[in-house]
């Protein structure tokens, strides 16, 4: 089986990659300056992204999971597996390594604002504005592209291509 990225151009090096990581780490430290925080990463797209952001990351920190999918495709959003950690009065930033349409990650928003954290943001590597189905913002942004598909770094393509170091995207 051949590999995917052959049909694909490269479009973030894994410098870039981890220059805008460390970037966004920068900033969620100076924010954050004598806090505790709390990451969630949503699965499976973000873990690549989440372990390293948490690497440069200089503070207090904890990690937990969630898996949110869509029933079909613009349909209702389930949880598969829920958070474990209480969230309750605690500074929490969820992180994505792409925002798409914003369908999941408003829900996902939405659920967790229920459990009454201190403070609650978005920090994404990838942002796609021109997706956007819901008016959702990240907090903090490592890049905003335009509406190209991509793979790498955790995105995939039919579960393919989440563990290409680079990113690419489709010759078109």
């Amino acid at each position: 089986m051949g590999q995917i990225k052959d049909e694909m151009i490269p479009f973030l090096t894994r410098e870039e990659i981890d220059a805008l990581t460390a970037k966004l780490a920068r900033q969620i430290e100076a924010d954050y300056d004598g806090r505790d925080i709390v990451l969630i990463c949503p699965l499976r797209g973000s873990v690549h992204f989440t372990a390293d952001l948490m690497r440069k990351i200089n503070l207090p920190q904890q990690v937990d999971f969630v898996y949110v999918t869509a029933v079909e495709r613009g349909g209702a959003i389930k949880i598969v597996k829920d958070i474990s950690v209480n969230i309750a009065g605690k500074h929490v930033l969820i992180v994505e390594e792409v925002i798409d349409t914003g369908r999941t990650l408003s829900f996902l928003r939405n659920r967790l604002f229920a459990s009454a954290p201190a403070s609650l943001k978005i920090v994404t590597l990838l942002d796609k504005p021109a997706r956007r189905e819901l008016p959702i913002r990240a907090d903090y942004i490592g890049k905003t592209i335009d509406d190209r598909y991509v793979v790498g770094y955790g995105m995939d393509s039919e579960e393919l291509g989440r563990n290409y170091p680079e990113i690419y995207h489709l010759k078109n």
